[in-house]
């Protein structure tokens, strides 16, 4: 029989990847279909600070020489600007929103019956699969079906002889947690440590000794990923398989300095992605070595990717499409990303990026950028942040992240790399704004972003959420993009809203009148009807509406209840935050947030601990 390549094979019987069976029967008649090994090398939280990305204080000739010899994207991004909703992505090849409440920071999405993590397929078609070793995927996945192993000392070298495999390896020095002052101390200093002086900052940090500290010690962290990656590099070489392997080395979400982790900005979002083709398998590569491509790669579409790569059919229920492999397909025009909760705070941002620019929609614009989030706060340059805005030291981009935010927010990256010149009202960009916002409006549509669902709903996850009955989504949408508008006019509309049998536009039309603050005073019989809400969310939301409205005497014992009695861990962290949200005017509650602070919800906790030390504080 004549011996042939891969994409040869797949030409000669048409098919763009092989399903399952007839791979089987394949491997059975001629085991001359070679099939390629896959490496994924992911660094967590980091922009692409790379010297092959332009980066002149970088120090990483391994990941450069990388992507010299393979594809440099310029443009990939995460689903959310951290890690665990993006992993959830990553490892079913769906968006998080999709699958209530997996867009949220550590919560258990719901997901389609039947759904695997994706290796379980590559496993299925005789690839072996390790991952070393993080999990932290928001999702209900069977390590066992997903992998052959999955610990810190998982490694191809495991494998059954003749076998090819698919391995993940996560490195960790470049996480967040690296920067707090205790894990500082623990490095070794390099030879050659970055000066904090040559540090460029972007114009949104102010110039503050703890954030050149910062920046330079990243850039350090940087360099310490590089050895660890070119340590990888050389046991595939000493093993004898570059020439077998695709290799991937992407970040896992943007980051780590404040307003990018956690903020879906490009600072958030915005990833290194470097993909390297042997000789042996150039044909599957989308473009000639040393290209750099400009289109828009999401993480949605990396599990489709690997599959097709690897020859094997992707389920009916993957939302991204191949950028690599065999088959035609279609660069993407848009990539979406999102923020939700955050640990113990509240937010939800959702935005699309095409080449030249980013459209953010802000559906909490009453609550600032710079929420405080306990873990984040560990960094130096964070608390440095928030104590010289306090001191009234700060003005321009560096004040603006302690502000409440714009209903809708536009960025040209052309012109303005780091986001800090807001284009939504600029008549020259009319055009632009109806494109991006039409391209969101759909995606959220076609997806039915559960986004719009208070945690802790029944009608939250990909099953529930696709009853057109229970979840509306484009009558949903229509209430909450005219609450963040934050218009007295619409008070009539709310207050029928408030009525509704749905809940999700009565807990929206709460919220938008929490967003007019004392401007909402006409629906205060309407959200006062609301405080024995069947939900939970409507009624915290509908109390701290009326708080706000002046009418504290029957709504805040109402947020105490939920606080400190709800069943749901949920109800009482919303009830947490509106008690943070309304700052001073929650001083009567100070008893029972310090009740709160030993609640046996650790995200309870932490907001009930803050809010109750900040207003002991003021």
């Amino acid at each position: 029989m004549k011996c042939l390549d891969r994409r040869g094979f797949l030409r000669q019987t048409g098919l763009a990847a092989i399903s399952l069976t007839q791979l089987g029967e394949l491997q059975s008649r001629d085991s001359s279909v070679s099939r390629p090994n896959i490496l994924w090398i992911v660094s967590e939280d980091n922009n692409p600070f790379l010297g092959c990305y332009g980066y002149k204080l970088a120090r990483t000739p391994a990941l450069d020489r990388l992507a010299a010899e393979g594809l440099l994207y310029e443009n990939c991004f995460s689903q959310a600007p951290v890690c665990a909703p993006s992993r959830f992505t990553l490892i079913t090849g769906m968006y998080a929103t999709s699958c209530g409440p997996a867009h949220h920071m550590r919560a258990q999405g719901k997901v389609p019956a039947g759904m695997r993590g994706f290796p379980a397929y590559l496993r299925d078609a005789g690839y072996y699969c390790t991952n070393n070793a993080k999990t932290d995927y928001n999702a209900p996945i069977d390590l066992k079906d997903a992998w052959d192993e999955s610990s810190r000392s998982a490694h191809w070298r495991k494998r059954p002889a003749g076998k090819p495999f698919f391995a993940v390896f996560n490195h960790e020095v470049t996480h967040e947690s690296q920067l707090f002052p205790e894990n500082i101390a623990k490095y070794k200093p390099l030879p050659n440590p970055t000066d904090p002086a040559l540090v460029e900052l972007p114009p949104y940090h102010p110039d503050l000794p703890e954030f050149r500290t910062d920046w330079a010690n990243y850039f350090d962290q940087m360099a310490r990923l590089d050895e660890q990656v070119a340590k990888l590099l050389s046991q595939l070489e000493e093993d004898g398989l570059k020439e077998d392997t695709i290799v991937f080395y992407y970040g896992d979400n943007g980051g780590v300095l404040p307003r990018s982790k956690r903020y879906p900005f490009d600072s958030g979002t915005h990833v290194p992605l470097i993909l390297r083709f042997p000789k042996k398998y150039r044909d599957l590569a989308p473009a000639a070595p040393g290209t750099r491509i400009d289109a828009p790669v999401s993480f949605v579409d990396f599990a489709a990717t690997v599959l097709n790569l690897a020859g094997v059919e992707a389920p009916k229920y993957f939302q991204g499409q191949p950028f690599a492999g065999p088959g035609r397909f279609s660069r993407r025009q848009y990539a979406f990303s999102f923020r939700n909760r955050m640990d113990e705070r509240y937010d939800m941002v959702r935005t699309v990026r095409d080449r030249r620019y980013r459209y953010m929609r802000n559906y909490m614009p009453h609550l600032i950028y710079g929420q405080h989030v306990e873990y984040m706060f560990q960094m130096r340059s964070m608390a440095a942040w928030e104590k010289a805005y306090e001191a009234g030291k700060l003005s321009g981009p560096p004040a603006f992240f302690w502000k409440e935010k714009p209903a809708e927010e536009l960025y040209d990256l052309r012109n303005d790399p780091f986001e800090v010149r807001n284009l939504a009202a600029a008549r020259d960009y009319r055009e632009v704004l109806n494109r991006m916002r039409s391209a969101l409006n759909r995606h959220m549509v076609d997806t039915r972003d559960n986004g719009f669902i208070p945690e802790g709903s029944p009608i939250e996850g990909f099953e529930a959420s696709r009853d057109p009955r229970t979840y509306p989504v484009e009558r949903i949408l229509e209430v909450a993009d005219t609450c963040i508008r934050r218009d007295a006019a619409n008070i009539p509309r709310l207050v029928q809203w408030l009525r509704d049998e749905n809940e999700c536009v009565r807990y929206w039309s709460a919220l938008g009148c929490v967003m007019l603050r004392e401007n909402a005073g006409p629906a205060a019989d309407a959200l006062a009807a609301r405080l024995s809400d069947a939900s939970g969310s409507v009624r915290v939301a509908a109390a701290e509406a009326l708080c706000r409205t002046g009418r504290a005497g029957g709504a805040l014992p109402v947020l105490q209840a939920c606080l400190l009695k709800d069943q749901s861990p949920w109800i009482r962290l919303q009830a947490a935050n509106s008690l943070e949200n309304l700052g001073p005017n929650a001083r009567a509650a100070l008893p029972a947030l310090e009740q709160a602070a030993a609640d046996e919800n650790d995200y309870v906790r932490r907001a009930s601990r803050s809010t109750a030390s900040s207003l002991k504080r003021r």
